[in-house]
């Protein structure tokens, strides 16, 4: 109990210093009456996270188990703190207190002032999704798109590894709750030399997004905004329509080196950064990722070739949509008023983004999905099995991984983990496709475009058909997605260990 209040505590107190840090944002756009509520939200949070912190500061290193529940309770009790300033701010627009000038209530300010609506934007954001409960992104003040862009872009990169560059704390503890986060690769030693060259990099990344998309023609606001989501891979806009509504070539062929750089694992942006290139093509990874999406974006341009006017405008759009939905990073091109909304695509359009978000891009990487490094180890593998009964017993068997060579123990065990997260992220996915079934008006949507929305929410894309939305999506429907971004983000795992220690062991051990 005690390392995962303490570490539980440290998470809360950044996010809450995140929230006040953001009330720059209205003291700037002169959004005063948003001040009080981002008081309020940020206060919360860092009293709560103040006083975990001090009643257990001297707990232990966590082990194995602390830092699977510390990751599972952490994003879950972080979504649902960082929901308050949507609700805050919502809450006073709504009742229009005397002596505070708000502008009139409009239907997405309406619908974030329900805790569900608020809470789902909240795990949206955070967990990297970019699935929204407003109709209309440009009628939020600038406050509400600031928290739906900054929180996107901490959860990017991960609270806990946030949490882990401000402690600095180095030793095992800090490297278990890391790798409890859904990451595993270091680029140095050093954990917390680590996760501050990460930060460093995604600096860098985002200052370099912000710039190309400005210089294409977007406003600095929407350019800040859409760099920061953007390298994030989350896909929260600004404005209605996300990235169609511009209908701009420009500004998507600046946007797909931002989302792919996004969906490359850190570690390979480090040796390019320092100038060693090689692990742009030594790296399997990124290798497959470059195949798929060259096979993918080809065969989603086949697809739609036949819906659109011309050759060229399929092109646009499918290179666009694929690239997004492996990258996770959510933006949309195939909105209205474009030729053709994501709705109206052939199904087997719709399937193969399907099959796009949920293979994700690189493990390390802020994508989503079951990550390419499973997808190789099941294909390697099944192919290693297949091959194993043509050779005599006495055979010493190995394959191959990257640079690695496993042998006939780590093989196995691999590749058992690999399948494990596979299977549990497909009967994730099946049970929220019958919610859906169930809840959904019968025929309103047919079954591709809800297995679509279901793979969009579970593996943190952001891509949607229409189906979420604050009206459209039933409550348990939205229940439902919630669940399907957090253990998503978090890759199941840590959920069903925290959901065992609580209700099977009947407790947690010190």
């Amino acid at each position: 109990m005690a390392p995962i209040g303490r570490d539980l505590g440290w998470m809360l107190r950044v996010l809450g210093g995140l929230v006040l840090v953001s009330i720059l944002v209205p003291l700037v756009w002169g959004e005063y009456y948003a001040i009080p509520g981002l008081v309020v939200s940020g206060v919360i949070p860092v009293t709560i996270g103040w006083v975990l912190s001090t009643a257990f500061a001297d707990a232990a290193p966590p082990d194995k188990l602390h830092g699977m529940m510390i990751a599972a309770i952490g994003w879950l009790a972080i979504a649902a703190f960082g929901s308050l300033p949507f609700l805050t701010t919502a809450w006073v627009v709504t009742v229009a207190p005397a002596g505070l000038e708000t502008p009139p209530p409009t239907e997405s300010i309406d619908a974030l002032a329900s805790p569900l609506n608020a809470l789902f934007e909240s795990m949206s954001g955070f967990t990297g999704t970019g699935l929204t409960m407003t109709t209309d992104e440009s009628s939020l003040p600038r406050t509400l798109q600031w928290w739906r862009s900054i929180i996107e872009w901490v959860g990017g990169v991960g609270v806990i590894v946030l949490t882990t560059a401000i402690l600095a704390r180095p030793g095992s503890g800090s490297l278990t709750v890391y790798e409890s986060e859904a990451r595993s690769q270091k680029i140095h030693p050093s954990i917390v030399s680590t996760v501050r060259t990460i930060w460093w990099i995604f600096l860098l990344f985002t200052s370099i997004a912000i710039l190309s998309l400005w210089l294409a023609g977007m406003p600095p606001w929407q350019a800040i905004n859409h760099g920061m989501t953007g390298i994030s891979t989350g896909g929260f806009s600004v404005i209605d329509g996300s990235i169609g509504a511009y209908d701009s070539v420009v500004i998507e062929a600046v946007l797909l080196p931002i989302m792919i750089a996004g969906g490359i694992a850190f570690p390979i942006h480090y040796l390019v950064l320092q100038g060693d290139l090689r692990g742009l093509y030594t790296d399997v990874q990124t290798r497959w990722l470059a195949a798929v999406l060259l096979l993918g974006s080809g065969a989603l341009w086949l697809s739609v070739s036949t819906a659109y006017d011309s050759v060229t405008e399929a092109l646009r759009y499918g290179v666009f949509q694929f690239v997004s939905a492996v990258t996770a990073a959510g933006f949309q091109t195939a909105t209205d008023p474009t030729p053709l909304s994501l709705g109206d695509w052939p199904t087997s359009a719709l399937l193969t983004l399907v099959f796009a978000m949920v293979v994700g891009a690189a493990a390390g990487s802020t994508a989503g999905g079951i990550k390419l490094i499973r997808l190789i180890m099941l294909v390697k593998g099944i192919r290693f099995r297949v091959s194993y009964v043509f050779y005599p017993d006495s055979t010493v068997h190995r394959f191959r991984i990257d640079d690695r060579v496993l042998d006939e123990e780590d093989g196995p065990r691999e590749f058992g983990e690999a399948a494990i997260i596979a299977l549990l992220w497909f009967v994730f996915l099946a049970v929220s496709v019958f919610v859906l079934l169930a809840t959904l008006p019968s025929g309103a949507y047919p079954l591709e475009q809800i297995l679509f929305e279901i793979a969009s929410a579970q593996g943190n894309i952001g891509l949607s058909t229409g189906i979420t939305g604050p009206h459209s999506l039933p409550t348990a429907g939205k229940v439902a997605f919630i669940l399907n971004m957090w253990i998503g983000r978090l890759e199941i795992i840590p959920i069903l260990v925290t959901l065992r220690a609580l209700f099977w062991r009947g407790g947690i051990y010190e």
